[in-house]
């Protein structure tokens, strides 16, 4: 199997990395091609010049990039120039209705598409580890298990085109709840006096116990936001999500209060923090 890569942030550096280590990988791209050329030398992988090129040397191509439009301009790209048969497996957070318009993009050519979020944050690319949701076609997915074998973890088949984006909004939803209440009791704990050293192990070894609290929150109570998922993309993530909940009929406060507080943080120039950037609102004056 011959395995394309585009989109070279932090994950998909990581992703990337895992899939040369299996002998899979064969090329790499990104929208700024001296990145994509710099990994290519260090992995020692081809860096075609265009999307086309590289799709002409693979049998499958993963995507992680930041949009919709993104996505679907990569898709028509890659289209007429791979092999019939070929796998497009997009690990970008978009909407469900993005991922059925790329499917029916690469099927009008023989091929196949599965959307397929991940969830780990860049520690989870970087171990490995990612919890990988897919929608899509199921004999596809067992065609594409040796690529998504090499940083997944859990891979689950949530249902036909869109579902595993669908999986994505729920998922982000819980993330930004998540944040909202640790965040808000962290900076309750800050104001009380509390000893984080004597707090946080007390609060993860009870019911109050999260991934979130546990990777986020000494780095927050240090002022630490470098490290982990931009709060900009969550932003955009949330909007995305808000428009399936108006859709479904289904309650927003989680989504529309954290969409207005990553906005303020945004507005301040913050985009690029972690979302624990949050506790700097959550403190107040």
């Amino acid at each position: 199997m011959k395995v394309g890569f585009i989109g070279l942030g932090a994950m998909g550096v990581a992703m990337a990395t895992h899939l040369q280590r299996q002998g899979l990988l064969v090329a790499v791209g990104n929208r700024t091609f001296a990145k994509a050329q710099t990994l290519a030398d260090e992995l020692h992988v081809a860096a075609p010049v265009d999307n086309a090129a590289l799709a002409a040397l693979c049998d499958v191509v993963v995507l992680c990039v930041t949009a919709d439009a993104d996505v679907l301009s990569i898709c028509r790209d890659l289209a007429p120039a791979l092999k019939p048969g070929s796998i497009v497996i997009d690990h970008s957070t978009v909407s469900s209705e993005t991922a059925k318009q790329a499917q029916i993009i690469l099927l009008a050519h023989g091929c196949d598409f599965l959307d397929a979020p991940v969830s780990g944050g860049v520690e989870g690319a970087k171990n490995g580890k990612l919890s990988i949701m897919v929608g899509g076609d199921a004999a596809t997915l067992a065609r594409a298990q040796p690529v998504l074998t090499t940083y997944g973890a859990r891979i689950a088949h949530m249902g036909g085109s869109g579902a595993g984006q669908n999986t994505k909004a729920v998922n982000q939803v819980l993330i930004a709840g998540i944040a909202q209440a640790v965040c808000e009791g962290l900076a309750l704990g800050e104001k009380l006096g509390l000893d984080a050293e004597v707090l946080l192990p007390t609060l993860l070894g009870g019911a109050a116990n999260s991934w979130f609290l546990d990777k986020r929150g000494a780095t927050m109570l240090r002022n630490e936001f470098t490290v982990g998922f931009k709060l900009a993309l969550l932003h955009k993530d949330l909007k995305i999500v808000r428009e399936l909940a108006v859709t479904a009929g289904t309650d927003r406060s989680v989504i529309e209060k954290s969409i207005s507080d990553y906005a303020t943080l945004m507005a301040q120039g913050r985009g690029d923090e972690d979302i624990s950037s949050l506790i700097r609102l959550k403190r107040g004056a």
